[in-house]
């Protein structure tokens, strides 16, 4: 009796438990076929961005999925059960009227690296639980730092995305500065004494990621110090140096810039030339967030934007923004990887100081995770089946929709447009007439009809406290034509909400 119940469960563990041979084979080409199908039958039924239920229809339709059975359901039962309530009702990013967030849509390359990811589940922490996947990171990040045209001392690590980047960015400049400027490891012995006066400058338009990162760095929000922008949205390195004195003069210590390469609202670029030699004069670390600008490696257009990227200390990429990858997907570089000593910590089962003195390499010296994925095979399989040529030229693609979206938005009688000559894919604008008190509310009020109804997912953002609204264009197979049929749409909801008489 007791032999049965285990030869059972043992049978069951064989239905779940993925395994080599030619039935556990047989098990993951079946199941997966029926996931792929089950989603392929969702993009076919597809013809919005968003099926429009309200946010009280998405919960309630997803309660009966939430609960949790004693006994085994069959796949196919949990897919049919979760297709209406989780698939339908999810956000298609893939859409051509998909243009709220900096958000892509992933590549079917990148896609399917997910799937072998998954089936691998390499760890990156150490070695023996990545053997191959760890020299693919490796080698991979050696191609970046390449394409930035950085040193042979160059160095970097995947990671979560900008925010996690941004963190190191700051991490390592604070350990640094107090390295250099007192003999102080912060690792070892704690914030020094004088951590208080320690100060950061960030553009005024900069990521939240900078301010929240030197706050959970111990140095409070107040220690960020932002530098005013000129017309186009760009840090004025002027400013930076005039604050850079200032701040001396008074005392305390600014030992970094966090300069922006595609802010998130305007896709602006800080003159990163002038902050290099600013940092360069000053003896500050310059870092960039190039979370979004980066993509612009590719470009055959505008490559030209990110002159002086290569001179930052450090800086953030997200191969999830314009190179089309699933999430999550980003890297964080380093111009000298003699930093890296600040982040590691021997831990005897992962990276033993005999390890390193036989060579092998373990990836978790780099990181502030330990437990990461193998998200450079995306990457890879990326560049490998498409190659840079087609895929610089749908990064141009998106840059030449934007410039039509804006100079579109120019030629209608009622609309503002903020940054009418787009830097990179994004454009902010205001829908507006001489009779509206408050055109914030009414843009407000625009973005929310249309994703309500499922006709077009644009942003919304502040503008010296006024609501706007922003087309973010990241996917390449948005036309022209799809964006003259959204700023329609807008239009009308406006004319509606205004109560139906054209303004």
């Amino acid at each position: 009796m007791v032999t049965t119940t285990k030869n059972h469960k043992a049978n069951l563990f064989d239905l779940f438990v993925l395994q080599q041979g030619e039935e556990g084979a047989e098990a993951f080409r079946k199941q997966t076929d029926l996931v792929a199908d089950t989603v392929a039958e969702v993009l076919r039924e597809t013809d919005q961005p968003f099926i429009g239920r309200s946010v009280e229809e998405i919960k309630q339709q997803l309660l009966p999925v939430m609960s949790v059975p004693e006994s085994a359901q069959s796949l196919n039962e949990v897919l049919q059960e979760m297709k209406g309530p989780i698939l339908e009702n999810s956000l298609y990013v893939s859409h051509a009227k998909s243009m709220a967030h900096l958000h892509c849509p992933p590549l079917l390359p990148g896609v399917l690296a997910e799937l072998i990811i998954g089936a691998l589940n390499q760890s990156m922490d150490s070695w023996d639980q990545s053997p191959a996947a760890t020299y693919v990171e490796e080698e991979l990040i050696r191609y970046v730092t390449e394409t930035v045209n950085y040193p042979e001392t160059a160095d970097g690590v995947f990671t979560s995305g900008g925010t996690q980047s941004n963190y190191m960015g700051m991490l390592l400049a604070r350990d640094a500065f107090c390295l250099s400027q007192w003999n102080h490891r912060v690792q070892t012995d704690g914030l020094p004494e004088n951590f208080r006066k320690m100060r950061v400058l960030c553009s005024e338009n900069a990521h939240f990621s900078v301010k929240k990162s030197i706050s959970q760095l111990g140095l409070g929000e107040q220690a960020v110090i932002p530098v005013p922008v000129d017309e186009h949205h760009q840090m004025d390195p002027n400013e930076a140096v005039r604050i850079v004195e200032e701040l001396e003069s008074n005392g305390l210590l600014p030992f970094a810039i966090a300069a922006t390469c595609g802010t998130t609202d305007y896709g602006s670029v800080d003159p990163l030339e002038d902050l290099a030699d600013v940092c360069k004069d000053k003896g500050l670390w310059l870092h960039v967030d190039a979370a979004y600008g980066g993509g612009l490696l590719l470009s055959h257009e505008h490559r030209n934007k990110l002159a002086g990227l290569e001179r930052a200390d450090s800086m953030a990429l997200d191969f999830h923004k314009w190179l089309f990858q699933p999430i999550s997907c980003g890297v964080f570089l380093l111009e000298d990887r003699k930093h890296l000593r600040l982040l590691s910590h021997h831990a005897d089962y992962l990276n033993p100081v005999e390890d390193e003195a036989d060579g092998i390499l373990n990836l978790v010296d780099k990181s502030i995770q330990t437990t990461r994925r193998f998200d450079a095979l995306k990457v890879l399989m990326t560049l490998k089946t498409m190659g840079t040529r087609l895929l610089g030229s749908m990064i141009d693609r998106t840059m030449e929709v934007a410039q039509y979206a804006a100079s579109e938005l120019e030629k209608r009688p009622y609309f503002k447009v903020i940054n009418s000559k787009p830097e990179m894919s994004t454009v902010v604008f205001q829908y507006r007439t001489e009779e509206i008190e408050s055109p914030g509310e009414l843009n407000r009020k625009i973005q929310q009809k249309l994703f309500q109804d499922g006709r077009a997912v644009i942003a919304k953002t502040a503008v010296d406290g006024e609501t706007h609204l922003k087309f973010t264009l990241l996917n390449p197979c948005t036309s022209e034509k799809d964006v003259d049929e959204v700023i329609d749409e807008i239009e009308k909801t406006a004319n509606a909400i205004l109560g139906g008489t054209p303004h």
